[in-house]
């Protein structure tokens, strides 16, 4: 006897299931679980686009979104289309408005990405193949490798070929075909050296966006709302920069899209030209890549007076890459806070639910089988499952909610049906000779995983469906229920068969 325990203890499929249910548990000591908006709370956006757009182009809308939210360390995020116009925003673990209005800031800022240089576009963010992890030095230098498309890189090397230390602008969202009303001595700044990296003989910023954007300039000078209009004719919007307020009202009147943009307190010229065109950079072009071979792989450096400076300007450099490029603006219509007392009470009710579920399944397997040797272990086994599942969600940061958790429930019960075919044909055997005994547990064992294996491809297969095809919860639902006949088959259910053995004493 004491033979047979140490050959079961030292089985490989025992080893296996020991070593996921050990390090499980440890893994949960160290990162405790996380969970989704409708247990942790959070809060809900709704974004609508300028204008009604075909599924093809919301669904970029909503892949770029959901990209440049999860760069930014956001998590749980759910990003779904509501028909042609609207986006609904679930972030999870957000309690506080400033935090809400941070995600807004996020949402409504993400737009179209151009690089620029000499007046012309060269690329969009659909030309921004790859995204390096940022470098900072220990001289607070840094550093963001990427890499543009064949096309891209060959348009830039013709434009910059011998133009060393010329300025390369890179815009989000800028304010494209429109017609900007600004101070006097913001239109200087803009028409000076000021935005060329140090090179005073490149065209000023004001002639580079007007041939490459499409962006007017004109200065301010108490033009009414009639002269605005006209010089606006043939544009999509007007744009005022800290001018009398009250133009907005008068030339929407009128009909016009107007974005008004007040100087913020101590906010300087430059901050302002900055913040209005979206504008990053300018950066001014090394010499290897005005030789006039095309290079796709680059980089943008800068250097800031300390660490923690140098961290944000190559972080945001590293976000505006990363974010891609949305071919419509969104803006937040509606926000809805949730709260996490309720989902407190959904936890401890999945809590409670989870230990009647395991003492159900303890009693209903001895009732059919009389035999605590049978019902200890098929019980256990869903514990330990249920442990090596949340161990693996806490690993990878998975976020879980309901649908989640019913996708765990969903694993388990088709685990204990697994478990009772095992057992089963384990019982169906004659008690005969040791080597005719040995090659009928084999024959068994073949049959009951051949009937588990079938069963779990397609639960595999129909889950699979849900996690490519659909989106929001079910795909939480799809994942989880995976997760769970994959641990299942993999896992508990050999180990399971060597126990079952063992204690049936087919060994």
């Amino acid at each position: 006897m004491k033979r047979k325990t140490r050959n079961l203890l030292l089985n490989w499929r025992v080893i296996l299931l020991t070593i996921f249910l050990i390090g499980s548990i440890a893994t949960l000591a160290v990162r405790p679980l996380t969970f989704g908006i409708d247990i942790a709370g959070g809060v809900a956006l709704v974004a609508q686009t300028e204008h009604p757009v075909d599924s093809d182009t919301m669904q970029l809308v909503v892949d770029s979104l959901q990209k440049r939210l999860n760069t930014l360390g956001l998590r749980d995020i759910t990003v779904e289309a509501q028909g042609d116009q609207i986006v609904l925003i679930k972030v999870a673990n957000v309690s506080t408005t400033e935090e809400a209005n941070q995600i807004k800031s996020v949402i409504e800022s993400q737009g179209v990405f151009y690089m620029e240089f000499a007046g012309t576009v060269f690329g969009t963010g659909e030309d921004v193949e790859y995204v390096g992890i940022y470098q900072i030095k220990s001289d607070n230098s840094w550093a963001v490798p990427f890499r543009i498309s064949k096309s891209a890189a060959e348009k830039f090397a013709e434009l910059a070929y011998g133009k060393t230390g010329w300025p390369v602008d890179m815009f989000l969202d800028p304010p494209v075909n429109s017609l900007m009303v600004v101070p006097d001595s913001v239109y200087k700044l803009m028409d000076s050296p000021e935005f060329n990296a140090g090179a005073p003989e490149a065209p000023t910023l004001l002639e580079r966006i007007t041939e490459a954007l499409n962006i007017n300039v004109v200065t301010y000078a108490n033009q009414s709302a009639d002269e605005i209009a006209q010089l606006a004719q043939g544009k999509d919007k007007v744009v005022l920069v800290d001018v009398p307020a009250e133009l907005q009202a008068e030339l929407e009147e009128m009909g016009l899209e107007v974005r008004y943009v007040p100087r913020a307190q101590g906010e300087d010229d430059y901050s302002l030209v900055v913040r209005v065109l979206g504008l990053y950079g300018p950066y001014s072009v090394g010499e290897g890549l005005t030789v006039g071979e095309p290079q796709q792989d680059v980089q943008i450096t800068g250097t800031a007076p300390d660490r923690l400076t140098a961290e944000q300007e190559a972080s945001t450099i590293y976000t505006v890459l990363k974010s891609g490029s949305l071919p419509t603006k969104l803006t937040v219509v509606g926000m809805e806070f949730i709260s996490p007392r309720l989902g407190e009470n959904f936890k401890n009710q999945a809590l409670y639910a989870g230990v009647g579920a395991i003492i159900a399944v303890l009693l209903i397997v001895y009732y059919h089988y009389r035999n605590w040797k049978i019902a200890v272990p098929v019980a256990s086994t869903s514990l330990f499952e249920v442990t090596i599942i949340l161990g693996f969600a806490s690993l990878i940061n998975w976020n879980l909610d309901l649908p989640s958790i019913a996708g765990i429930i969903a694993a388990i019960g088709t685990g204990v049906d697994q478990q009772i075919v095992i057992t089963d044909e384990l019982l169906s055997g004659e008690k005969n000779t040791r080597i005719t005994r040995r090659a009928s547990v084999l024959k068994r064992m073949g049959r009951a995983f051949f009937v588990i294996f079938a069963s779990a491809a397609t639960t595999i297969a129909a889950m699979s469906f849900l996690l490519v095809y659909f989106v929001g919860t079910l795909k939480g639902f799809a994942f989880t229920t995976i997760l769970g006949v994959l641990i299942g088959i993999l896992i508990t259910r050999p180990a399971y068969a060597e126990i079952a053995k063992h204690l049936l004493g087919e060994d």
